[in-house]
């Protein structure tokens, strides 16, 4: 690739100052080419560099208002705002009409979190630059502090009437049109955009991304192939393009868009997690079950990988090979509730039934707190006939849902069979008054409750 002129003698300057430090030689630089070399370093996150070479060039050129500028700038890196401050108040006297003190003064407000005294400066500073899209910018970013998405929009606007290729505006202003959820809008102006920059891959990949949030995926579909299109290495609208075709159950195409992901970079384990959902889909078992264990392999830590192995046995009825994976993948996290409830659910299919219990119970303790856990956990306990530790689950899943039937005839149909009738009475009065026609869970689970006489006489008495 060719380089310009400029960015040749950018090159030259900084290896001219390096062979510099590297020798002790003071050679000479305009103050422009130091201004140029300390940006880089402030840039590449190398303050060290960048402060000997302020050191150097303030030297060289102790009345540069452009260094000083700089020096204000690294003042305000290291949070010392008084001594940035002065020295802006100084260069202020001599050059009123310099919109960059006008930019750093608002700085130095933004760092206060005075955003609205900022933004003061900064229009003081429009009237002074050329550079109209920075401080456009900059003025949306201050409103984006204080909340204000409506004016971060306007200004982040103007910024790309000014500056069509400045990407990080772009993307702030479908930002702010998301956040204040007009997605519609948002395209609108988006496709306006493309109108004056159609090769802007970043506006289609925006336009797909939106689409799809609206659920409509034929059209992101399009707007993704445009972005592919203009940057054939565009990772990102392939892999968003792959889980629109999902959607629209073209699994084929879906697993072309999540393979060119694959060829553009490493393998994720989140492609090959949906490659392998594509297969199974698409009823291939074997080339699923082969991403499945690919995903795993490429990040054992990814529970989706393990869960999406452990679910396609189970859906095979293949307990046995679905109890293997789980354990794996408990050996490597075994504080996760969601292989905890898978170990339970399927120790419960294969009638192991106090593994079954111990796997809802650490499900629980580990923060699975749906109301099913709670209920499997429970049935479990009611028939290895654990009564009072039933109870006790039961009282603790009321926190949550206080309002549930399933617990108040359950707890009802407990304290039935423990011959504590006052409490059970006020539990099946609850449970009748949330939904009269579930009392069939007492006929279920608690056979023996079902049959005694006062128990029909009661849910009798409340049918009348």
């Amino acid at each position: 690739m060719q380089l310009s002129n400029e960015e040749e003698d950018y090159n030259l300057s900084l290896s001219k100052f390096e062979s510099m430090l590297k020798t002790n030689k003071v050679l000479f630089f305009d103050s422009e080419e130091f201004e140029e070399i300390i940006l880089h370093y402030l840039d590449m996150g190398k303050a060290s560099l960048a402060k000997k070479a302020l050191k150097l060039a303030l030297e060289q050129h102790p009345k540069s208002t452009g260094l000083k500028l700089v020096q204000v700038e690294m003042l305000v890196y290291d949070d010392k705002l008084e001594l940035a401050e002065k020295l802006l108040n100084e260069l202020f006297a001599i050059e009123p009409t310099n919109e960059e003190i006008y930019i750093q003064k608002a700085n130095i407000y933004s760092k206060r979190d005075q955003h609205e005294k900022a933004v003061e400066l900064l229009k003081v500073a429009l009237k002074y630059t050329d550079d109209y899209a920075d401080v456009y910018n900059l003025i949306g970013m201050e409103y984006l502090f204080m909340d204000n998405l409506e004016l971060a929009k306007d200004n982040f606007t103007k910024c790309l009437e000014e500056d069509l290729e400045d990407q990080s505006a772009l993307y702030n202003v479908v930002y702010c049109y998301e956040f204040l959820d007009q997605n519609q809008e948002a395209i609108v102006y988006l496709n306006s955009y493309i109108d004056q920059n159609p090769y802007s891959e970043i506006a289609w990949h925006q336009v797909g991304r939106l689409h799809y949030g609206l659920k409509e995926y034929e059209n992101a579909i399009r707007a993704f192939d445009y972005a592919t299109l203009i940057d054939d290495e565009f990772l990102g609208a392939f892999m968003e393009k792959a889980k629109a075709f999902e959607r629209l159950k073209k699994y084929n195409e879906a697993i072309e868009s999540y393979n060119r992901t694959i060829e553009l970079d490493d393998a994720t384990s989140y492609a090959l997690l949906r490659i392998g959902k594509c297969y199974e889909k698409l009823g291939n078992k074997v080339l699923a079950l082969k991403y499945f264990n690919k995903t795993v392999h490429e990040d054992p830590l990814l529970d989706k990988g393990w869960i999406a192995i452990t679910d396609f046995y189970v859906r095979q009825k293949n307990y046995q090979k679905a109890l293997f994976y789980v354990n794996k993948a408990l050996a490597i996290d075994n504080q996760n509730k969601l292989y905890w409830k898978r170990f339970a659910t399927i120790n419960k299919q294969m009638n192991f039934f106090e593994e079954a219990e111990f796997g809802y119970r650490k499900a629980v303790e580990f923060g699975d707190y749906q109301l099913d856990t709670w209920l499997f956990w429970v049935d479990i306990l009611l028939f290895l006939g654990e009564f009072e530790p039933a109870i006790t689950t039961l009282l603790q899943a009321a926190d949550y849902f206080p309002e549930e039937n399933e617990i108040e005839y359950r707890l009802a149909g407990l304290y039935f069979m423990i011959q504590e009738n006052t409490k059970a009475k006020f539990h099946l009065s609850n449970a009748m008054r949330l939904n009269f026609d579930k009392y069939t869970i007492l006929e279920d689970l608690f056979p023996v409750v079902w049959t005694r006489k006062m128990v029909q006489n009661y849910i009798a008495k409340h049918k009348k």
